[in-house]
């Protein structure tokens, strides 16, 4: 398995453990919720179901945003070398190695990290388009393009 397509499984992992979890809070709030009962207390009852259905519009909308960025990954073509930066290429710079795909984090893979970005974060924005030998500034920073792949 080449590098960039264990970024792309890790990266699927991550979405799908995202999108485990809000499905497992969703479940778990649902349940809660209906089990709550009247109590003497008169609004307790509402404020507790309250608090559930918040918790479920929060993880409702983690899961639909989790599910967004694994689709978008899946569309994400591995399999071809690049020479210039965009979706599906793996860049060197002397300040560290991204996987351009989607926003999933950081990854390390033989000891060596590797971030997973999205081309419309700030740092994919400046790198889309570049080219081995190319730099560009972010925050101050300077970062040099070392290799594209």
């Amino acid at each position: 398995m080449s590098l960039k397509q264990q970024l792309f499984a890790h990266c699927r992992e991550h979405f799908s453990a995202a999108i485990k979890a809000a499905e497992a809070a969703i479940a778990s709030a649902r349940e809660a919720s209906q089990n709550e009962t009247k109590s003497s207390a008169g609004d307790k009852y509402e404020t507790a179901r309250e608090m559930m259905q918040q918790e479920i519009d929060m993880n409702t909308a983690r899961l639909h945003q989790s599910q967004l960025q694994l689709s978008a990954l899946e569309r994400v073509d591995v399999s071809k070398a690049y020479d210039r930066v965009q979706p599906g290429s793996l860049v060197h710079t002397d300040n560290g190695s991204f996987f351009i795909a989607v926003s999933a984090g950081h990854f390390t893979i033989d000891d060596i990290k590797y971030y997973a970005i999205s081309i419309e974060s700030p740092i994919g924005r400046h790198m889309v388009g570049k080219q081995q030998g190319e730099t560009f500034t972010l925050n101050g920073k300077q970062f040099a393009i070392s290799r594209v792949e």
